[in-house]
């Protein structure tokens, strides 16, 4: 089995090269690749890597993630959410490839308090909730065999990355001011790349398991919460902080004025990617613990 990895060096994407290599033969492309080109920016270019690659999987963890910056540049955006993966699933539906793509809790409106599901009806808030939504509808519309996953507060050793910010902050600071009023669960780079693993195990063995699915951490928390959390573990392992868990104080969202508008509820409902694939999606506190074990 022949497989092709776009975007291999996003946070996903990093740990997809891990998870995917014991599938099969693994092709890992990313936007500056020169054996072939992968460069989300130019669509043109795509399909015919797919063609000249023809892999029997296709992988796309190349997007346009910087969901500030996505309100003043709405086009490209647009041209990296939703025309490259359309035209990638084109491809894929020519030669036949199961193609995997990644979405997110910002295709909903943020409202209410129960975990959304698959089938709810989407309010995209921001021009990347937008975006990413026009990316879903065009895969599933081009290409039969899919799979979708939408995720939500990602996170990964390598990068950038939340946590590190906060403990940052807290060796400077004597308090830290954080959002409680947005809640979801922080999801590992590392679980998410496992997950699609199995998944495309499992639907090339069943093409009925193809479709949408919510993928995070299980449990939720607020930015708060994974503050208060991330510092109590540092302090645990003799990390020298000027501002504890006790330092960090709750403020509401419009403490923060940001261009692009947050959900508050990005709580995904999992039931339907559990059941399907028989997995258990671990309590986020696990995969963070992991993590900052890993970079404390």
């Amino acid at each position: 089995m022949k497989l092709l990895l776009l975007g291999k060096g996003g946070q996903v994407g990093w740990e997809l090269q891990r998870s995917l290599a014991p599938l099969g033969e693994l092709v890992a492309l990313d936007f500056d690749s020169t054996d072939f080109h992968a460069d989300f920016s130019r669509p043109e270019e795509l399909a015919d890597t797919v063609l000249k690659v023809r892999p029997d999987v296709i992988v796309n963890a190349a997007a346009h993630t910087a969901v500030d910056k996505a309100e003043s540049e709405p086009e490209f955006a647009r041209k990296l959410n939703a025309t490259s993966p359309g035209v990638v699933a084109e491809a894929a539906q020519k030669i036949g490839a199961l193609m995997v793509h990644y979405s997110t809790d910002y295709v909903f409106d943020g409202s209410g308090t129960r975990p959304w599901k698959e089938g709810d009806a989407t309010g995209p808030l921001s021009v990347y909730g937008q975006t990413k939504l026009e990316g879903e509808q065009l895969v599933a519309q081009h290409c039969a065999k899919h799979l979708i996953f939408r995720t939500s507060w990602v996170y990964a050793a390598r990068g950038g990355n939340f946590a590190k910010t906060m403990l940052r902050l807290a060796k400077e600071r004597e308090k830290l001011t954080v959002i409680d009023d947005q809640f979801g669960a922080p999801t590992g780079a590392e679980l998410l790349a496992d997950v699609t693993a199995h998944a495309i195990r499992a639907t090339l063995q069943d093409s009925s398991k193809a479709g949408l699915y919510h993928a995070i951490a299980g449990g939720e928390t607020t930015w708060h919460g994974y503050a208060r959390f991330v510092l109590e573990m540092a302090q645990q392992a003799g990390v020298e902080l000027k501002a504890g868990p006790d330092a960090v104080e709750a403020v509401p969202t419009s403490a923060f004025p940001t261009p692009a508008k947050r959900p508050h509820n990005s709580r995904l409902d999992t039931t339907k990617l559990q059941t399907a694939f028989g997995l258990r999606l671990p309590p986020w506190q696990e995969g963070v613990a992991r993590m900052l074990r890993e970079i404390l």
